[in-house]
């Protein structure tokens, strides 16, 4: 017998890119990933992961990605970026797969932003499904999914550990990846949306660390959550932090057996 191991992948723009690193680290000391949950770009590399992306091939996405040839920016109304190429995009990578069908299973968490609630999203189009997950307000238009309004994960789960716990995980590994500085350069209104985010996950994750078994913060300094150039060290920051954690992911997979013997 071992225990069902789950990840929780955190929102936090390109920073997200840290959760390869994660998976990385992970696969080479044979960890096992029986589910995974994610919120934003959490949602995004846990269903390209579950759609039968290696890890590789995932960090050369991750390299060749240029935001400018995927944004496809509109008159402003309820948003700048209208999200039809980001969409086709990953339904290209996602192998035109519905969530159901992903391999470890994927549970992606978007936000009713009319209702307030969170939306956890098991089945249907990953492409439409994770486009609403990274849905950040104010700069993506909202995703319509059955007849709801949906943005970014993150805005009420911004990593979510309680999910993939539903999902069945008697060990979750949460993966933070975001980063609240005081005072910062606030030059343009993608700056303001975005510290406004990292605000809000801070009082978030207090309580998302105490039911974790384990909690990976990568992102050790400040970088734009809209910056996509730093994708080699942003990899790199989450295959360091999970090695980091590594004696103690083995520790609660070890207590876990004692337990279950």
């Amino acid at each position: 017998m071992r225990p069902k191991i789950g990840l929780a992948l955190g929102s936090g723009g390109a920073r997200g890119y840290a959760h390869i690193g994660v998976l990385k680290a992970l696969q080479s000391e044979n960890i096992p990933i029986d589910m995974i949950a994610g919120s934003s770009m959490g949602a995004l590399v846990g269903s390209l992961y579950g759609a039968g992306q290696s890890v590789a091939h995932l960090e050369r996405f991750a390299t060749l990605f240029r935001r400018k040839y995927y944004l496809d920016l509109t008159v402003p109304k309820l948003g700048f970026v209208m999200g039809v190429k980001v969409k086709e995009l990953i339904r290209l990578l996602a192998k035109h797969k519905h969530v159901e069908e992903l391999d470890p299973p994927v549970a992606i968490v978007a936000t009713d932003i009319k209702k307030g609630e969170r939306v956890v999203i098991r089945s249907g189009d990953v492409a439409a499904a994770v486009r609403a997950s990274i849905a950040i307000p104010g700069i993506f238009v909202p995703e319509e999914w059955n007849g709801r309004m949906l943005v970014d994960g993150g805005v009420i789960d911004r990593v979510p550990v309680s999910v993939v716990k539903e999902m069945g995980a008697d060990i979750t590994i949460a993966v933070d990846v975001s980063y609240f500085r005081t005072e910062p350069e606030l030059g343009t209104i993608y700056d303001v949306i975005m510290q406004s985010m990292d605000i809000m996950a801070r009082e978030m994750i207090r309580s998302q660390e105490m039911n974790s078994s384990v909690m990976i913060r990568p992102i050790i300094k400040h970088s734009s959550s809209l910056d996509f150039s730093g994708v080699e060290q942003l990899i790199a920051c989450g295959e360091a932090a999970t090695k980091e954690k590594m004696a103690a992911i083995k520790q609660c997979i070890r207590e876990w057996e004692e337990r279950h013997q």
